[in-house]
């Protein structure tokens, strides 16, 4: 494996999250506790691995690739990529007091917190799977 495979590896890392925090919904559904417990762990813990394979490949790989073909689909793509990039980083500080008042057991404000969190967690870890379909698998960019 090379650096150059880290955004497979990338976008891998987002679709296990993706099942994980689906699963740990509904788990929750379901009244499976620990269950739920166990999948958000899981969903956090590969989305810091994602994170640091990200910062990893984007420290170490000086190129940015562009999105320049096909050309009526760059739009698309841009406003998937914006939206995926603006919750990326606002949804951090959103998982991390989800998870602390989970951990505090204040679990009433947990789930009103959690309301936002996930559908925003999910959105950005299926987004960041179809921006690497599309940059890496259905229009590679040369």
């Amino acid at each position: 494996m090379t650096l150059h495979d880290l955004p497979a590896v990338n976008a891998s890392l987002n679709a296990l999250s993706a099942i994980l925090l689906t699963a740990g919904y509904l788990s929750i559904r379901a009244g499976k506790k620990t269950a739920h417990r166990n999948c958000m762990i899981a969903a956090f813990t590969t989305s810091v691995i994602f994170l640091a394979c990200y910062l990893t490949y984007h420290a170490t790989v000086k190129t940015i690739t562009h999105f320049l073909e096909p050309a009526w689909f760059r739009p698309i793509y841009l406003t998937i990529l914006l939206t995926h990039t603006v919750l990326a980083v606002v949804i951090v500080p959103l998982i991390l007091l989800t998870l602390n008042r989970a951990r505090l057991e204040k679990f009433e404000l947990h789930k009103k917190v959690a309301r936002w969190t996930f559908p925003l967690w999910l959105y950005v870890s299926v987004t960041g799977v179809v921006v690497y379909l599309l940059l890496y698998q259905v229009f590679p960019q040369k």
